[in-house]
């Protein structure tokens, strides 16, 4: 593997649990751990795990809203990539659209709940982009899909590759993610973001104010927390500038 996985599980409140299980269970093929009301969910390779907290009364997010913007799933390669985008369009899941971002091909969905959802492999270092390293261009939707036979589920190394998350200000984002947690800005040119990386990535982090100051209510469906594996063997917990727990811990 060119890069160490960095992001190595996500946690969502969710309101309706069977759709949301029928979305990441039914329809991408990641397997299932219930321990009610918490319901672990990760593909057969276990590079990462989604964990669902289920809140029957919980009030929805509302977008756009200070929170996750999307989570983005790394598949091994192109074919992968336009299995599992076929599955997920004849299903009829909600779909956002499609980018060239130069370093990576990405399809965005939403789930049942409005959570984003990226869907994206990136093409070798070599082949990516300089100045700037990455950006947003048309993707020839038809020239994807038309790499996979048929439909299929994630495949077993799938990985979450990045998290994007609405923040209220880029200074406090980029306080938090590279001066505290030394993360390289990689990315300063994209109107209203930032995105930040270990390793040279591209990101493993990315912070945009297009929600503005908007927050959801308390106790809301969305994101709660994730865990980084830290490069220099650090394990504490934070809050980030979205007010999600986030973990580091020093082992896999």
């Amino acid at each position: 593997m060119a890069f160490p996985p960095r992001l190595l599980a996500l946690t969502l409140r969710v309101r309706d649990l069977e759709a949301a299980l029928s979305f990441y269970q039914g329809l991408l093929g990641l397997r299932l751990e219930a321990d009610p009301p918490r319901y672990r969910l990760y593909p057969r390779g276990q590079g990462f795990h989604l964990e669902l907290v289920h809140a029957p009364e919980a009030p929805l997010r509302p977008y756009p809203s200070v929170g996750l913007y999307h989570f983005a799933l790394l598949l091994p390669d192109r074919r992968a990539l336009a299995g599992v985008t076929q599955r997920l369009l004849q299903a009829g899941a909600y779909f956002e659209g499609a980018a060239d971002h130069g370093v990576s091909e990405a399809l965005y969905f939403r789930d049942p709940e409005g959570n984003g959802l990226e869907l994206y492999w990136d093409r070798p270092q070599g082949a990516w982009p300089s100045e700037p390293l990455m950006f947003t261009a048309p993707l020839n939707l038809e020239g994807l899909l038309s790499q996979a036979p048929k439909p299929s589920s994630l495949p077993p190394e799938t990985l979450l590759g990045h998290l994007h998350l609405h923040v209220e200000d880029l200074k406090e984002a980029e306080a938090l993610f590279a001066n505290h947690l030394g993360m390289e800005v990689t990315l300063r040119t994209y109107p209203g973001a930032l995105f930040f990386a270990w390793d040279g990535y591209h990101h493993h982090v990315g912070a945009n104010v297009w929600a503005g100051k908007r927050r959801a209510p308390p106790e809301s469906t969305g994101l709660l927390g994730y865990t980084l594996l830290d490069p220099w063997g650090r394990t504490m917990e934070l809050q980030d500038p979205t007010g999600a727990q986030m973990r580091l811990t020093a082992s896999l």
